[in-house]
C-alpha cells in the first residue's frame, strides 16, 4: 500500500527533529565529560601537591621541602624588611599641627605592632603573611596620604607666614607714614599757633609833668605813659583784648597804684601796674597805658615790661635824673 504523500513529509520531518536532539544530546554529554575530567584533574594536581608537602614534612631529609620552607622564610623576612623600611619612613615625617601628630603616633603603633606580628608568625601560614601584605599596602597608602596633607598645610602655612610678613610691613610702613603726617601736622599747628600770637612794635616809656609835659626830671614826674602798637595779624584771634604793662623802679620793684591789677600768663599769676583793653581784627592798633598815682619817683632806670595773657610783647627804659 502506498504511503500518504503527507503522512511521509511529517514522519520526515519528526525523524529530522529526533537526529537533531540526538545529537545535542551528544554534545551536551561530550562537555560535560570534559568539565569532569579537567575537575578531576585540578584535584589530582591539588592532592599531589598537598602529597608532597606531607611527604616532605614526614621526610626531614626531603630537599623539596626544605627548599619550599626557605623560600617561605624569605619572603617573610622580605616582607618584615618591607615593614621596617616603612616604620624608618613614617619616623622621618613630621608636623607642626598636634592632630597630625597624634594620627602619625596612631600609624607608627600600627606599624611596629604589625612588625612583631609578621616576626611572630609561621613563615609556611601563607592566609597570614597575605593579610599582612594588604595591611603594609594600606599603611603605606595612609603614609602617602600623610605627606600630601603635611605638604599642603605646610605650603599654606608659608603663605600665610608671607601674608603675615606683608601686613606688618605695611602696618609699619602706615605707622611710620601716620608718625610723619602727625609730625607735619604738629608743626604746621605749632607754625600756625606761633603765627597767630599777636605781636608789638614801637614800644616806649615817657615820663610826664603837671602840665603834660615830657620830662625827665624825677622830682617833676606825675605819670607814665606807655607807647606801642599791635602789629598787623590775620591769623591771630579777632575781639577784645587786654595788654597789661609792668613797670619796674630802679631797685626792681612793681609800681602799682589804688587800681592793684594781676592777670595769668604761662599758668602764673602776675601783679601789673595797668592796663588797657583794645578792639583787634587783626589790623595794626596803636594804643598808649597810662600809669597815674604814684607818690614819688626817685633817680635812676625805669623798666617797662608789655604782655598779653597769650605773649610778652617786649620791653623798653626810661632814664630820670
Amino acid at each position: 500500500m502506498a504511503e500518504d504523500p503527507l503522512e511521509r513529509i511529517a514522519r520526515e520531518e519528526k525523524e529530522k527533529k529526533n537526529q537533531s536532539l540526538k545529537t545535542a544530546v551528544w554534545v551536551l554529554g561530550a562537555l560535560c565529560v570534559a568539565l569532569v575530567g579537567i575537575l578531576g584533574y585540578l584535584q589530582f594536581r591539588q592532592a599531589s601537591v598537598r602529597k608532597l608537602i606531607n611527604t616532605d614534612s614526614e621526610n626531614p631529609n626531603s630537599g623539596s621541602f626544605y627548599a619550599l620552607v626557605e623560600e617561605l622564610n624569605d619572603e617573610k623576612q622580605d616582607l618584615i624588611k618591607q615593614m621596617e623600611d616603612l616604620q624608618k619612613d613614617y619616623e622621618s615625617l613630621s608636623s607642626d599641627y598636634d592632630n597630625i601628630n597624634s594620627q602619625l603616633d596612631t600609624s607608627r603603633a600600627e606599624v611596629a605592632q604589625l612588625i612583631e606580628k609578621i616576626k611572630a608568625t609561621d613563615a609556611t601560614n601563607r592566609s597570614k603573611m597575605r593579610q599582612y601584605e594588604k595591611e603594609l599596602g594600606t599603611l603605606r597608602s595612609i603614609m602617602r596620604n600623610y605627606i600630601v596633607q603635611i605638604d599642603s598645610l605646610n605650603t599654606l602655612n608659608h603663605q600665610l607666614t608671607a601674608d603675615v610678613a606683608a601686613a606688618r610691613k605695611e602696618a609699619a610702613e602706615s605707622k611710620k607714614a601716620n608718625e610723619e603726617l602727625t609730625q607735619q601736622v604738629e608743626s604746621l599747628t605749632g607754625q600756625v599757633a606761633a603765627g597767630s600770637v599777636i605781636k608789638a612794635r614801637g614800644i616806649t616809656i615817657n615820663a610826664y609833668n603837671s602840665t603834660d609835659k615830657v620830662t625827665d626830671r624825677s622830682s617833676r614826674v606825675v605819670r607814665l605813659m606807655t607807647s606801642l602798637s599791635l602789629v598787623e595779624n590775620d591769623l591771630a584771634p579777632k575781639g577784645p583784648i587786654r595788654v597789661y604793662i609792668r613797670v619796674k623802679d630802679p631797685e626792681g620793684i612793681i609800681l602799682t597804684n589804688s587800681v592793684r591789677t594781676s592777670f595769668t600768663f604761662n599758668g602764673e599769676t602776675m601783679v601789673a601796674s595797668a592796663s588797657r583793653e583794645v578792639d583787634y581784627e587783626g589790623a595794626e592798633v596803636d594804643l598808649s597805658i597810662y600809669l597815674n598815682e604814684i607818690e614819688s619817683y626817685v633817680k635812676g632806670i625805669y623798666t617797662v615790661e608789655v604782655y598779653t595773657e597769650q605773649s610778652f610783647l617786649g620791653s623798653a627804659e626810661l632814664m630820670l635824673r
